[in-house]
């Protein structure tokens, strides 16, 4: 008897673990490639250790196809909590590649610390943006929550990646591109008016240099309505990760 309170005491603290781990591997901020591992392996093991007192012991069957069952139903959980949150963030840095593109910006890149890869400059400055936001809103409060919420609705072992999680996490994945056009659409705008405008003028007056003067434009302009979208950025984000939270919420039901 003692033997097998042992084997389930090692068993929730992995599954807490991995589970735990997956969303460090996939939510925003916290599987940023700019934070040391040695953090993210000390932030997991704080947070199993936390949660492991809300955590029922786990039945585990023989054998070792039980346990990587377990296991790797454990990462499946973490990542639709986390990618359902990720989601947002990757819709502004498609927002800002519209924006650099419209700008003129789109062959200016830096190395993005969230990814560490070249990006238009544009989407990695929309990303940080972003992330700060989620930072100043405490959404990561709200995803640490959801984490523990989880183990009470979906204990370890019992969840299963089947087709409905599947296809929503699909349709989700799908939104990012509306809503990236979505938070560029101003600038997309007011861009394309300028573009009519001034092939008109160069069809009125062909010796006006439309296309020196079309650049240093739109690039005004641009930049001019994003400074006023920024205004509208943190209402538009806390609905939008509250929606994120709310997704990864229903992925975990459906995952039961």
């Amino acid at each position: 008897m003692e033997t097998l309170h042992l084997e389930s005491a090692i068993a929730a603290a992995l599954f807490i673990g991995v589970r735990v781990g997956g969303v460090m591997l996939f939510a925003p901020f916290f599987s940023s490639e700019s934070n040391p591992l040695q953090v993210k392996l000390a932030l997991t093991v704080t947070l199993t250790a936390l949660l492991y007192p809300v955590c029922r012991p786990v039945v585990v069957g023989n054998g070792v196809l039980a346990w990587m069952g377990i296991v790797s139903a454990e990462v499946v959980t973490g990542l639709l909590l986390g990618l359902a949150v990720q989601f947002v963030l990757e819709a502004a840095q498609m927002a800002g590649q519209v924006l650099g593109m419209q700008a003129g910006y789109s062959l200016v890149t830096l190395l993005d610390p969230q990814t560490q890869a070249d990006t238009p400059v544009m989407a990695t400055f929309q990303q940080l943006l972003a992330v700060l936001i989620f930072l100043q809103l405490n959404v990561h409060h709200w995803l640490l929550r959801g984490l523990a919420a989880s183990f009470t609705y979906l204990p370890p072992g019992s969840g299963l990646a089947n087709l409905a999680a599947s296809s929503t996490l699909l349709r989700a994945a799908g939104g990012i591109w509306l809503a990236g056009m979505q938070m560029a659409a101003p600038v997309v705008v007011a861009t394309m008016l300028v573009d009519i405008t001034l092939g008109f003028l160069a069809k009125a007056s062909p010796q006006i240099p439309v296309l020196f003067l079309g650049l240093p434009i739109k690039t005004l302009l641009a930049l001019s309505v994003f400074a006023g979208m920024l205004l509208m950025w943190p209402g538009i984000f806390e609905r939008r990760f509250a929606a994120g939270i709310s997704l990864g919420e229903r992925l975990l039901h459906l995952a039961h």
